[in-house]
C-alpha cells in the first residue's frame, strides 16, 4: 500500500472513530510505527489531522465560539501561566495591543504595576481592569460591539488600529493548526490583521486545547507570527510544526488546576 492509500485509509478510519492509537493503526495497516508516524505527520502538515497523546484525531471545525463568561472557566490555570510568561516578554515603555480574549486578560493582570506601558485593546473586560487597577496609558478601539465576546470587531475597529505604531501585538484565537490561525467569525479577521500590521512583533497566546481546531476564516499563517506562547500539553508534533515554520515557541509549565 502506497502512502497516499494509507493516508486515505487513516482518514476513513477516523470518520468512524474519534481517536485512533498508533498501535491500532500499525496493526490495521500492517506497517511499522515509524511509517504510521510519517503518514500522520504528512496529514497533519495538510491540516487534516492532529496528533494527541499516543494517537491521532481529525482536525475539528468550529463554527461558533463560547461566550466570554464561558471561556473564563476553560483551561483557566493554563491561561494564568501563559499570561504570566507573555507579560514577561514586554519590555519597558512598550506599546502593545491586547486582542480580545480571556488569555490576553491574564496578560493585562500583570500590567497593573506597569505604568510605563501603553495598551491598546478592543476588549471591554481588559479595558475595565486596567481602568480600575492600572495607571498605564490606555486606548480602547471602539467599533461594533459583540456582547457575548465583550469586545469590538469589524472595519471601524480595524481602521482605529491602523492609526497606531505598536511594538507587540498579542493575538488570541479559538483555533489554530499547521495551516495557521483561524476564526469562525469573519468580523474578527480585519481587526486581528490590522493589529498585526500595526506592530513590529506578533505573538500568539493560546493554550494547547485550541491546537487542531479550525475556523472558516484564516487570520494568518504560523510563519507570519514572531512567537507563540502555549502550555506544556502542546503535542510534540505540534511543536515540530511551529518550529518548521521558523516561529519561536515559548512552552510554559502550567500552574496547578487545583
Amino acid at each position: 500500500m502506497i502512502p497516499a492509500e494509507r493516508q486515505r485509509k487513516i482518514i476513513a478510519l477516523l470518520t468512524q472513530k474519534e481517536v485512533i492509537s498508533i498501535a491500532e493503526l500499525t496493526e490495521t495497516l500492517a506497517v511499522s510505527h515509524m511509517t504510521v508516524r510519517r503518514d500522520i505527520q504528512s496529514l497533519e502538515s495538510q491540516g487534516r489531522v492532529v496528533s494527541v497523546s499516543g494517537g491521532v484525531q481529525l482536525s475539528r471545525l468550529i463554527t461558533t465560539e463560547p461566550s466570554h463568561k464561558t471561556k473564563e472557566g476553560l483551561e483557566h490555570h493554563k491561561k494564568v501561566s501563559i499570561g504570566k510568561a507573555a507579560a514577561a516578554l514586554i519590555s519597558p515603555a512598550a506599546r502593545i495591543y491586547l486582542d480580545a480574549g480571556t488569555t490576553t486578560l491574564e496578560i493585562a493582570r500583570h500590567l497593573c504595576q506597569r505604568p510605563d506601558v501603553m495598551v491598546v485593546t478592543n476588549d471591554f473586560a481588559i479595558a475595565a481592569l486596567l481602568t480600575e487597577f492600572a495607571e498605564c496609558e490606555l486606548y480602547h478601539t471602539g467599533g461594533l460591539v459583540t456582547r457575548d465576546n465583550q469586545s469590538c470587531v469589524g472595519t471601524l475597529t480595524a481602521r482605529t488600529l491602523e492609526q497606531f505604531n505598536l511594538d507587540i501585538c498579542f493575538l488570541s484565537t479559538a483555533s489554530w493548526d499547521s495551516r495557521g490561525v483561524s476564526t469562525p467569525s469573519e468580523s474578527k479577521v480585519p481587526v486581528k490583521q490590522a493589529a498585526m500590521r500595526a506592530a513590529q512583533k506578533s505573538i500568539l497566546v493560546s493554550d494547547s486545547s485550541k491546537y487542531g481546531q479550525v475556523g472558516t476564516f484564516k487570520v494568518c499563517a504560523l510563519s507570519e507570527l514572531d512567537a507563540i506562547v502555549s502550555d506544556s500539553d502542546l503535542s510534540l508534533s505540534a511543536r515540530s510544526v511551529v518550529e518548521q515554520q521558523g516561529t519561536k515557541l515559548h512552552v510554559v509549565v502550567t500552574e496547578s488546576a487545583d
